[in-house]
């Protein structure tokens, strides 16, 4: 078994929306705005998202399984970041010859294999280590809210060792680690369970280098009516 990145985004535990799905730019905008606009017009049909959209499974005891199946070399280096993208490069930094990602999205492209001809984004990063043969094998293990299916993506399938996965029982064990990514991928996470996010960094028990995390600042109460009409109308 060869060296191994393991990459977790944090939208793996969290119930998403279908009408949710899209792609955006992971920027300022898109992971705050956004989420004050889906927070409104939910409220507007008398949804609290605060309450319905929150972490339901797999949180407290991740890691120790985790470590049922990852082997850590000793002195890991450990991510943390916005965007799942940096994968790419701390894949191709630690000469990683396979990747896990925890996602509710497989991230290999969305158009096709033509996506990996596109500009590096947080939507085809693992397409593009493969496509380069930067590493040789991908193990995509779904979260069970994605709207994903591995037949989704049968040309990449045909053409690479790609694995999907449902479950972290049914890894093999003894996988060697030598780097880990967290990111927090915000257009598709609340900013309302970042305090979250933040405990599950540190309950890995491991010194971690920050790269491009914003702050959010959350609070529907302070809101005015122009706010939120603002928000309903932002794009």
């Amino acid at each position: 078994m060869g060296r191994s990145l393991l990459s977790i985004d944090w939208d793996y535990f969290i119930p998403l929306k279908r009408e949710w799905l899209a792609s955006y730019m992971e920027n300022q905008k898109s992971i705050v705005s956004i989420w004050y606009k889906r927070y409104i017009k939910s409220a507007l049909k008398g949804e609290d998202l605060e309450k319905s959209v929150d972490i339901a499974f797999g949180l407290k005891d991740f890691w120790a399984k985790i470590k049922e199946h990852f082997d850590f070399v000793k002195n890991i280096k450990v991510f943390v970041s916005e965007s799942h993208m940096l994968s790419y490069y701390i894949a191709r930094a630690n000469e990683c010859e396979e990747v896990y990602s925890f996602d509710a999205h497989a991230d290999l492209g969305y158009a096709g294999v033509n996506s990996v001809d596109f500009e590096l984004n947080c939507a085809n990063w693992l397409g593009k280590l493969l496509n380069e043969g930067k590493i040789k094998k991908a193990h995509i293990i779904y979260s069970p809210y994605t709207f994903e299916k591995p037949e989704d993506f049968r040309d990449f399938n045909k053409l690479f060792s790609i694995r999907y996965y449902r479950d972290i029982g049914f890894l093999p064990e003894g996988i060697y680690t030598v780097a880990v990514h967290i990111c927090r991928s915000g257009a598709w996470t609340p900013p309302w369970l970042d305090n979250k996010f933040e405990r599950f960094i540190k309950n890995l028990n491991q010194p971690y280098k920050v790269i491009d995390l914003y702050r959010r600042d959350w609070d529907i109460r302070k809101l005015s009516l122009s706010d939120q009409i603002f928000y309903l109308n932002f794009v």
